[in-house]
C-alpha cells in the first residue's frame, strides 16, 4: 500500500467530526479511491462511528466503478447495527444493477436489517435470491431467514425454514423459542425447548432467558425450577438479564420467596430487577410488601419506570389501598416520575376504584382518560358494578364491551344475563337473538389437568 493510502487510512481512523469525513470524501472522488478495498473499508467504519452511514451509502451509489463485494458487505454489516430502514435494500438493489453477485456473507447482514424493521416482503424477495444462488443450506443464512420470519410474527414460515435445516445450532433453536414466546405461543416455545434437549443442543443464556419468560407466562414452574437448577450446576453468574428473568418467572408462578432469594444473590441490579420483584409481589396480592419494595427502590436511587408503577398500582388494586393508589397516580399525572400515565396505569386506577366501590370516580376516569378505553377497562368497571349492585352502570359497561368485541359470544351472554337480573326479559331475548343473527354460540366450559410431568426432559437438563 502506498504512503498516500497509508495517510488516508490514518486520517480516517483519526477523524472525530463530519467535516473531516467530508474533506477526505473529496479526495475519494478526485483519486477514485473507492477501488481500494482496504481504504473503502476504513471509510465505511469511520462513517459508521460518526453516524454518517448515509454519506458512505451515497458515495458508493454515485460511484461510476462497481465496488467489490467486500465493500458492499462492509456497508451491509454497518447497516445491520444502525437505524436506517430503507438504505440496506436500496444498496442491495444497486448491487444487483451493478451485476455484483452477493455471497453467503451478504445475506445474514441484509436479512438482519430487514428483520429489525419488519420488512417481510423485501425479505421474501431476498429469500428467492438465496435459493437461486445456492445459499439456502448455509446455516448463518438459514438462521437469518428464521429471524426475519420470527421478527414479523410469521412463525409458520419460521418453523418451515427450521424444519428444512439439515443442521441446527443453538442460535436456530433460540430463534424458534423466542419467536413462539413473542407471539404468546408459550406452550409451543416450551415444546421447542424440550425438543432442543432431546436433540443434544446445549442452551445458552439467551435461550434460557426466553425459556424462563415462556415458563412464567405459561405457569410452568417445574420447567422453570429445572432451568434454575441447570444454571446453578453450570455455575453461570446471574447477570442483570438472566437474574431478572428468573425473578420474573418465580413471581408469575407464585413463588415470590424464591424470586427474592435470586434478587439477594445478584451482585448487580437495575430498575427492571426491582420491577420484577414488585410485580411478583403484586401478583401474589401482597400489597404492603410491594409498596415497601417500591419505597426502598426510590430510596436507593433507582429510576421508577412505567412497568414498576403498573405493578405498584396493581398491588394497590388487589389490596384495596385506595389512598395510596390515588396518591401514586396523582404523582404520575404531575410528572414526578418523568412520564405521564399510559393506558395500563389508567386501567389499574380504574380497577382499584371499581373494586372499592368508587364507581362514579372510575367512570369519570374512563371518560376523561386520553386513550380509547379497552374492553378490559370496561370489564373492570362492570365487575365493580356487579359487586356493588349498580345495575344501571353495569349496563353501560356491558354494552361497551359488546361494542369493542362484537365477535366474542361471552360478552353477549354477560349482557343478556344482566338484563335478566334486572327483569328486562325482552332486552335479554333481543341480545340472544342478536347472537344468533351473528352466528355466535355460547362457549362451553372446560377444564384441563396436567396428567404427567415431563420428567425425561428434566433428566436431560440435569445430565447436561
Amino acid at each position: 500500500m502506498s504512503s498516500y493510502s497509508n495517510r488516508i487510512v490514518h486520517l480516517l481512523n483519526a477523524s472525530t467530526s463530519p467535516s473531516h469525513i467530508h474533506q477526505i470524501q473529496a479526495q475519494f472522488v478526485v483519486r477514485n479511491l473507492l477501488k481500494n478495498q482496504f481504504i473503502a473499508h476504513h471509510f465505511i467504519n469511520s462513517c459508521n462511528s460518526l453516524g454518517l452511514l448515509n454519506e458512505a451509502h451515497s458515495h458508493l451509489i454515485l460511484s461510476k466503478t462497481p465496488a467489490h463485494i467486500f465493500i458492499y458487505n462492509s456497508l451491509f454489516r454497518a447497516f445491520s447495527h444502525s437505524k436506517t430502514p430503507n438504505l440496506p435494500f436500496s444498496l442491495y438493489t444497486h448491487m444487483q444493477n451493478a451485476l455484483v453477485l452477493p455471497n453467503n456473507y451478504t445475506f445474514p447482514f441484509l436479512l438482519k436489517s430487514l428483520a429489525d424493521f419488519h420488512q417481510l416482503q423485501k425479505g421474501q424477495m431476498v429469500q428467492t435470491h438465496v435459493i437461486k444462488l445456492g445459499h439456502s443450506y448455509d446455516i448463518y443464512v438459514q438462521n437469518s431467514l428464521m429471524n426475519l420470519y420470527a421478527s414479523s410474527g410469521e412463525m409458520g414460515f419460521c418453523r418451515q425454514v427450521f424444519d428444512e435445516m439439515h443442521n441446527k445450532d443453538v442460535v436456530s433453536w433460540t430463534i424458534l423459542i423466542t419467536g413462539f414466546r413473542n407471539v404468546r405461543r408459550y406452550n409451543d416455545a416450551l415444546i421447542a425447548f424440550e425438543q432442543m434437549q432431546y436433540a443434544g443442543v446445549l442452551p445458552n443464556r439467551v435461550t434460557m432467558v426466553n425459556a424462563l419468560g415462556a415458563c412464567g407466562s405459561f405457569g410452568a414452574i417445574e420447567m422453570g425450577v429445572c432451568i434454575h437448577d441447570f444454571i446453578r450446576k453450570k455455575g453461570w453468574e446471574l447477570d442483570l438479564i438472566l437474574g431478572t428473568a428468573l425473578i420474573d418467572m418465580y413471581g408469575k408462578c407464585g413463588r415470590i420467596e424464591e424470586g427474592l432469594k435470586v434478587f439477594h444473590s445478584m451482585k448487580e441490579k437495575n430498575n427492571f430487577t426491582w420491577s420484577a420483584v414488585i410485580n411478583g409481589l403484586a401478583l401474589a396480592k401482597n400489597g404492603g410488601q410491594a409498596f415497601w419494595w417500591f419505597n426502598r427502590m426510590e430510596q436507593e436511587g433507582f429510576k421508577i419506570d412505567d412497568v414498576t408503577l403498573v405493578g405498584v398500582l396493581s398491588a394497590c388494586s388487589h389490596w384495596g389501598l385506595i389512598d395510596m393508589g390515588r396518591k401514586i397516580f396523582s404523582f404520575l399525572v404531575e410528572g414526578r416520575y418523568g412520564f405521564l400515565p399510559g393506558v395500563k396505569h389508567y386501567a389499574c386506577i380504574i380497577d382499584l376504584l371499581a373494586r372499592v366501590g368508587c364507581l362514579d370516580d372510575a367512570f369519570r376516569f374512563i371518560q376523561e382518560m386520553p386513550f380509547e378505553p379497552t374492553s378490559s377497562i370496561w370489564g373492570s368497571l362492570l365487575a365493580g358494578c356487579r359487586t356493588h349492585g349498580n345495575l344501571e352502570m353495569s349496563e353501560i359497561a356491558a354494552k361497551k364491551i359488546v361494542e369493542s368485541e362484537p365477535d366474542n359470544s361471552a360478552c353477549y351472554v354477560v349482557l343478556s344475563n344482566l338484563y335478566a337480573a334486572m327483569g328486562r326479559w325482552d332486552d335479554a331475548e333481543k341480545v340472544r337473538a342478536l347472537m344468533k343473527e351473528r352466528g355466535l354460540k355460547k362457549d362451553l366450559g372446560f377444564s384441563s389437568v396436567e396428567l404427567e410431568p415431563q420428567e425425561q426432559v428434566y433428566e436431560l437438563l440435569a445430565d447436561a
